[in-house]
């Protein structure tokens, strides 16, 4: 019965890819124990990959959530950034996980609260982005080179693939939006990776972990950005305190280092398999500095001027 389950989501995902709806992908988590309490939590996350990617990713978190805590945790999976943030002020998720751009609009939105930060592999809750371009591609060797060229970002949503990058350029490389040949925010990091490889942009960027994944297949780097706050849980204001209290024991207790939890971590998107730590909000006042700046040049992330 349990496979026949799985089956039938896996079914019923590839439907709703195909007919490209914005109705969420609704994801069991799985069966659990039979003492389990029925009642349910729902779980977003923001759009980094294609859904079915995304799917192969987090499930297992989401099950490792059901395993450990007395609640049934249900995997949302929307078609874009846009849609988690809908899904944040509408209650269809009662957790998320984000970035920080994503979460400053979910705040200003949906007062969403922050719980956990995640780790990256030197153990600390921050992340780096990774510009990129073909290898084969000899006049792109710097970020420096991208001048007049065609440049890929992500999701204008996107912190590591949008915001950050273009902090970089203005602040670091004094390259401007303008100074591009042209520039496009496509809607997964993985897409700007193959588009590049393509050849249908000159250059791109994308998070550290995509880029690592690309580079097997061709990629190379051209520059990266510093540290900058990292993914985050986070829980809709007026969430079970019982619930919250839950997600922290059974990712808390996780130790990278420990062989026994490395083999569930391993299971995990490598952009969460690393551990937890407590965050709060103060810790994301570089990405709001970030959008300040970039509004003062003229670059408008949390919505039009």
């Amino acid at each position: 019965m349990y496979f026949m389950a799985r089956l039938s989501t896996i079914i019923a995902i590839l439907t709703a890819f195909l007919i490209q709806g914005s109705i969420p992908i609704y994801i069991y988590a799985g069966s659990g124990e039979q003492h389990k309490s029925p009642k349910k939590v729902f779980v977003g996350v923001i759009t980094l990959y294609h859904p079915l990617v995304m799917f192969k990713s987090y499930q297992p978190f989401v099950d490792y959530l059901s395993n450990e805590t007395p609640y049934n945790f249900e995997l949302r999976i929307s078609q874009d950034y846009g849609s988690i943030l809908k899904y944040l002020v509408d209650g269809t998720v009662d957790v998320a996980i984000l970035a920080g751009l994503t979460y400053l609009k979910a705040r200003e939105e949906a007062g969403v609260l922050p719980l956990l930060g995640a780790l990256s592999p030197d153990r600390r809750p921050t992340c780096k982005a990774i510009f990129i371009a073909r290898g084969d591609n000899h006049k792109i060797n710097t970020i420096q080179d991208v001048r007049g060229k065609r440049f890929a970002f992500a999701s204008k949503y996107s912190t590591s693939g949008n915001l950050v990058p273009i902090f970089h350029l203005y602040s670091k490389e004094h390259i401007r939006l303008k100074d591009l040949g042209a520039y496009k925010n496509l809607k997964y990091h993985d897409s700007v990776a193959r588009e590049v490889l393509r050849g249908n942009f000159d250059a791109g960027v994308v998070l550290e972990s995509v880029a690592q994944q690309y580079k097997k297949m061709g990629i190379k780097f051209i520059g990266q950005t510093d540290p900058f706050p990292g993914f985050l849980i986070v829980v809709r204001p007026g969430a079970d305190p019982n619930v919250v209290r839950s997600i922290e024991k059974a990712l808390l207790r996780l130790n990278y280092d420990d062989t026994s939890h490395r083999k569930i971590m391993d299971s995990w998107d490598v952009n969460i398999r690393y551990g937890f730590t407590r965050i709060s909000d103060s810790d994301y006042d570089p990405i709001r500095k970030m959008v300040s700046y970039l509004e003062k040049e003229g670059v408008w992330l949390l919505g039009d001027k």
